[in-house]
């Protein structure tokens, strides 16, 4: 009997436990769908960019405050210092990211904007550089590639118009920022559940977003009943969908895999943007959004591969 007793919890954590690769494909898959359609989505919006940016986080708040609060309380409340202070500043970069990104929607092509938004990568890459990690040879390669596409696109764009140029700056810092945010946030979530994380980052960049919003004039109510459906809309789909989606298979799939996968974002936003907002990007740039695509592919199976052979090569 006492032999029975220990072996049923340790079936039971084990059933529980263990990865559902089928299932967990699926649920990337949506998550793909959903961040793609933010860029389109955000573009069709009839309100201010940062106010868009103010409302996607503060809703998707209002929305993990019941979980948060009735499942995770205790979570929040062992947070220590440290992980409040990072989870925190995570959420003021993310509050960078978007509050740079989406107002350059609407100053060049979804396309280019989400291909250089999404260089992201390349940017964690050069961090972790800094911080004495030395990438492969072909992280290094896809990195240059990727920064070649970036030159051929904004070369692109410089001569469609200087607004365009300027977009891409703007969706250029928003990646650096998402950089920072990943990076932080990987570091938080060592200790703390992604509940627990993303309800303190999310808090952060509601409230730095909304002192913005306030110093700029920007306008966060009267908008039309269409608008604030598009706004729910952006939400569930991008915001809890997406990225909550995103957080839970890549326990499974691991991040290489769910990162790769991310990069269909920009082919996926473009397609929609093509079909729902008839914008159609100069011809010119769809070589640079591939150059852009391929260095980023590079990047991110370099590094799945240095995370493969890290414990062959370990002592």
């Amino acid at each position: 009997m006492p032999t029975t007793r220990s072996t049923r919890p340790t079936r039971t954590a084990t059933a529980t436990t263990a990865p559902h690769p089928t299932l967990d494909a699926a649920l990337l898959a949506v998550a793909v769908a959903g961040v793609s359609l933010s860029a389109p989505l955000a573009a069709a919006i009839a309100a201010p960019a940062l106010a868009i940016a103010f409302w996607r986080n503060a809703m998707a708040v209002g929305a993990l405050t019941p979980l948060a609060l009735w499942r995770h309380r205790g979570e929040l409340r062992r947070m220590g210092r440290r992980a409040v202070a990072l989870s925190a500043a995570s959420g003021a970069l993310l509050a960078v990211h978007f509050g740079t990104w989406l107002p350059s929607l609407h100053m060049t092509s979804v396309a280019s904007s989400t291909a250089l938004v999404t260089t992201t990568p390349i940017w964690t890459a050069l961090l972790l550089r800094l911080r004495g990690h030395r990438p492969p040879p072909a992280a290094t390669l896809g990195t240059v590639l990727a920064f070649l596409g970036v030159v051929i696109l904004t070369g692109v764009d410089l001569s469609a118009s200087p607004q365009a140029l300027a977009g891409d700056a703007l969706a250029l810092v928003g990646g650096v920022a998402a950089a920072g945010y990943v990076l932080l946030g990987a570091e938080v979530r060592r200790v703390a559940s992604t509940t627990a994380y993303t309800y303190v980052c999310y808090s952060t960049t509601s409230v730095c977003l909304l002192l913005t919003c306030l110093a700029a004039g920007v306008r966060l109510h009267g908008y039309g009943g269409d608008t604030w459906l598009k706004l729910v809309l952006l939400m569930v789909t991008a915001q809890l969908l997406g990225h909550t989606l995103i957080n839970r298979v890549v326990k499974g799939l691991g991040p290489s895999v769910t990162s790769t996968a991310i990069l269909l974002e920009t082919p996926g936003a473009a397609l929609i943007a093509a079909v729902w907002l008839g914008q159609q990007p100069p011809v010119a740039a769809y070589p640079a959004l591939l150059v852009i695509l391929g260095g980023l592919a590079l990047v991110v199976l370099a590094g799945r591969k240095q995370t493969q052979d890290a414990p062959r090569t370990a002592p």
